[in-house]
């Protein structure tokens, strides 16, 4: 299976959560594959455009997500945005500046990381999923584990951060696990 991503974090939560279920590659395996643009306005359209895009130039399934944080008190932002909310793509350190200065005095402090993950195989979309897990923001960085958003929120029913948690209790419940989890029952049904 091909991981449409060049994330090497997104690969390697993606490895650990699969096992030796499926031989799982990403696309800097394979320099020939296009460079795929998210232009996408939901994570739906990020993650088939990604799919569809490297499927048609690939044998074999082609899984993708697109994935993000949304914060009630933001109107859902960073949301699609998640990835460059601090004005640089993957710069994990600005867009946890920007998250905590747009928070700042807000006592809503409700979010959740959401996942649409899809199959496509031929260039067409074959299935998508979905994943989120309820939690909140914290008003400073917390944790050296995990990436991205992760030292700034807490899941539901625990007090320590994706961060603090670390990588297998993380992987157990986060977002990307269950539409994850989701997509590979679907793939060993059609086996």
């Amino acid at each position: 299976m091909i991981i449409a991503t060049r994330n090497a974090h997104k690969t390697a939560e993606i490895r650990s959560i699969v096992g030796a279920d499926f031989e799982v590659l990403d696309v800097t395996h394979f320099p020939d594959l296009p460079e795929i643009e998210e232009t996408g306005t939901t994570f739906l359209e990020n993650a088939t455009l990604k799919a569809e895009g490297i499927s048609k130039h690939a044998t074999g399934w082609v899984l993708s997500d697109d994935s993000g944080l949304e914060v009630d008190a933001l109107g859902g932002a960073p949301g699609v945005w998640s990835s460059s909310f601090g004005g640089e793509e993957g710069n994990h350190a600005m867009n946890n500046a920007k998250l905590l200065a747009e928070m700042d005095g807000k006592e809503d402090r409700s979010a959740r990381f959401r996942c649409t993950m899809v199959l496509a195989k031929d260039g067409k979309l074959q299935a998508s999923f979905t994943g989120a897990v309820e939690g909140r923001i914290i008003a400073k960085l917390r944790g050296d584990g995990g990436f991205g958003y992760d030292p700034l929120f807490i899941p539901e029913g625990y007090e320590e951060t994706f961060s603090e948690l670390g990588d297998s209790v993380k992987n157990a419940l986060s977002h990307r696990s269950i539409a994850l989890t989701k997509a590979l029952e679907w793939l060993n049904s059609k086996f």
